[in-house]
């Protein structure tokens, strides 16, 4: 239908039959140039709607049976708006708690329900998995908010290499905009605690880059690694039941770790000078940051997590206890808690040689809070010894 092929009457006739129709506001009586009107062909679209819908609801359904059926159970994922929502609560008011900092070890392995059963007090949990935790450090050490007790997890190969995975989730907190903590309250509504496929091991992306493609030239064959862990809604976190439950998929998550403690080292680290620098530099950073914190009457607490077979071997390798751990207490000053010094820490049999399962988790929770409060925290909570244990 064209203007100069109708009369006014005759288009205003047929924009007010309801039908769409692509116009402008050329469409007026008396305009001189012609503008075309497609007029879309009568469809059922409330079956379309409905058949849509279903298709949808069919599709999803379909992935989150496959997932549930491989093991994985609703839980909320660790985002950096997760992260950044128990930031927040130091400058909400609740600053002079204990805060949990370090990596994977020190959020799978740190059971905060047992950890309020034995010191009365439920820790705010910052620690994040493949990250050094001394940004997280120096950030809490320039926050005049914060004033309580602060425990800080040493995995070797992390902490003394300044390897930051997540480290863009400080950054993140300070920027984080409205939308996307309204985005995220919806997600931890909505979504999170009843959905087993939200989960970015689980995304179709993910999913379809680790299938058996052939290996391009020049390019490292390495997997990713893979979902570990079950997160709460407060971030407390555990080991996920089937890398301890599935034979295979144990193996799995041990390869991909022998992938790093086998291969060759990063550039920054490939000879022993450089690898002293960073090591230097990781342990000045915590120097600096530990003085801020302790200007302000924060207490730190600074503990190595069990690790076993192939990984403890590595990192006794690459970063021992006297070139690292044995140096960052002396120059810190500040107390810590090495499990290999301790008979009720050690022992442990981590399924991929880096985690603790859950129960075991637990027992290692409860014989770590019995060794903060006899030897390092005192019951009546006024003050955390300056030496080391």
């Amino acid at each position: 239908m064209r203007t100069g092929e109708h009369s006014a009457d005759e288009q205003a006739r047929y924009l007010r039959r309801g039908d769409y129709a692509r116009v402008t506001a050329a469409d007026r009586p008396g305009v001189a140039q012609p503008v075309p009107l497609r007029e879309v062909p009568v469809q059922p679209w409330g079956r379309i709607l409905l058949g849509a819908c279903v298709l949808f609801v069919v599709l999803i359904g379909a992935w989150e049976w496959h997932w549930r059926a491989f093991g994985a159970v609703p839980d909320y994922y660790n985002s950096n708006a997760e992260w950044a929502q128990q930031r927040r609560r130091i400058d909400n008011g609740e600053g002079n708690k204990t805060v949990l900092i370090g990596s994977s070890r020190t959020l799978f392995d740190v059971q905060l329900p047992v950890w309020e059963r034995q010191m009365g007090e439920r820790p705010i949990q910052l620690a994040m998995e493949g990250t050094s935790p001394l940004p997280v450090m120096e950030d809490l050490a320039a926050d005049s908010n914060f004033s309580g007790h602060l425990l800080v997890g040493v995995s070797s190969d992390l902490f003394f290499s300044g390897f930051a995975y997540r480290g863009d989730v400080v950054p993140y907190f300070h920027k984080q905009t409205p939308s996307q903590r309204a985005g995220n309250w919806l997600s931890r509504t909505l979504i999170e605690p009843w959905f087993a496929f939200f989960d970015s091991d689980f995304a179709l992306a993910a999913v379809l880059k680790r299938q058996d493609w052939p290996t391009r030239h020049g390019l490292p064959d390495r997997l990713d690694v893979r979902k570990l862990s079950v997160s709460e809604a407060d971030r407390n976190t555990y080991v996920w039941d089937k890398l301890v439950n599935d034979a295979d998929y144990r193996a799995l998550a041990q390869h991909i770790w022998a992938q790093h403690l086998d291969g060759p080292p990063p550039p920054s680290l490939n000879t022993p000078e450089k690898l002293q620098k960073t090591i230097d530099t990781q342990i000045q950073r915590a120097v600096d940051a530990l003085a801020k914190l302790r200007a302000r009457g924060v207490q730190v607490l600074f503990v190595r997590q069990p690790n076993a077979a192939h990984y403890l071997e590595f990192d006794n390798k690459v970063f021992p206890r006297a070139k690292t751990w044995d140096v960052l207490l002396a120059r810190t000053g500040a107390p810590g808690i090495h499990f290999e010094d301790y008979p009720e820490l050690r022992g442990f049999d981590p399924p991929e040689w880096s985690h603790l399962k859950r129960a075991d988790a637990e027992t290692y929770t409860a014989a770590l809070c019995r060794i903060i409060a006899r030897d390092v925290w005192h019951p009546d909570r006024a003050r955390m010894a300056d030496s080391p244990h």
